[in-house]
């Protein structure tokens, strides 16, 4: 099981709300931004990477008219500041590693407030190159099956032969992983069969997990919830993995 599916779960059935909705909207903003400025046009149907971002940001149902403003600054016809997509690196304790997504306006504030909760909590700035080599990326899908009779291996095999690279199950959630240049066509495969999509997006997996003792552990699961947390931050990858004992004495702030 992947600590990008237990982590994600622990934030929700913990109650801990992925940011509230103003701070979402605004990360989802920057997504469909930097991938205008990423794809070199505003047309989803030639920018897959901005597709992304919409659907995502339509299944949070943020209004149409921010959608199109984070478009239109995208294209430069916003009188916003330009945005930038940066990552960071970094190691947390127990040598777990960390790359760290990050969309600004604001190079030197972004720097700050990244080393800065790095710092803070334990872990270690990196120079880049130096983690972003333990991750690969990939396309991901995730199935909701929590309200369905659909049995999780069935679907697993379904997904492989739609030409999915890997499935990993945590009870009834399936994470699909694709070649990231396959995942479009991976998601249609499974749209065809019907099959519940929640999530379509991009990822960087991790070649190999580290499982630290269990205080280190609680320490870089605090340490990934300041970070997810930070306003210029858009997602958080780590190798961090993570046993059920650990999640279950896991308190968010």
């Amino acid at each position: 099981m992947s600590g990008h599916t237990k982590w994600h779960s622990i934030r929700h059935t913990k109650g801990v709300v992925d940011q509230r909705r103003g701070k979402l909207f605004t990360k989802l903003a920057r997504d469909i931004t930097v991938a205008v400025k990423d794809g070199g046009n505003g047309d989803p149907d030639m920018n897959f990477r901005l597709r992304l971002a919409i659907d995502k940001a339509r299944q949070s149902n943020m209004p149409s008219d921010n959608i199109q403003r984070a478009i239109d600054r995208g294209l430069g016809k916003s009188a916003d500041g330009d945005l930038e997509e940066i990552y960071y690196e970094g190691y947390a304790p127990g040598g777990v590693a960390l790359l760290i997504e990050t969309s600004t306006d604001n190079r030197n504030r972004t720097n700050s407030d990244v080393r800065s909760t790095l710092t803070k909590n334990g872990a270690s700035p990196g120079e880049p190159g130096s983690v972003a080599w333990m991750f690969d990326q990939k396309g991901l899908i995730t199935l909701d099956l929590t309200d369905t009779e659909l049995d999780p291996d069935e679907v697993t095999l379904q997904a492989i032969d739609a030409g999915a690279e890997d499935v990993e199950v945590f009870e009834k959630t399936l994470e699909i992983y694709t070649e990231w240049t396959q995942l479009n066509e991976v998601r249609q495969a499974l749209s065809d069969m019907e099959l519940p999509i929640t999530n379509v997006e991009k990822a960087m997996r991790p070649k190999t997990m580290v499982q630290p003792d269990e205080k280190e552990a609680l320490q870089t699961m605090r340490l990934l919830e300041k970070l997810e947390d930070l306003d210029d931050v858009q997602k958080v990858y780590s190798n961090l993995e993570i046993s059920d004992e650990m999640a279950d004495n896991y308190k968010p702030e």
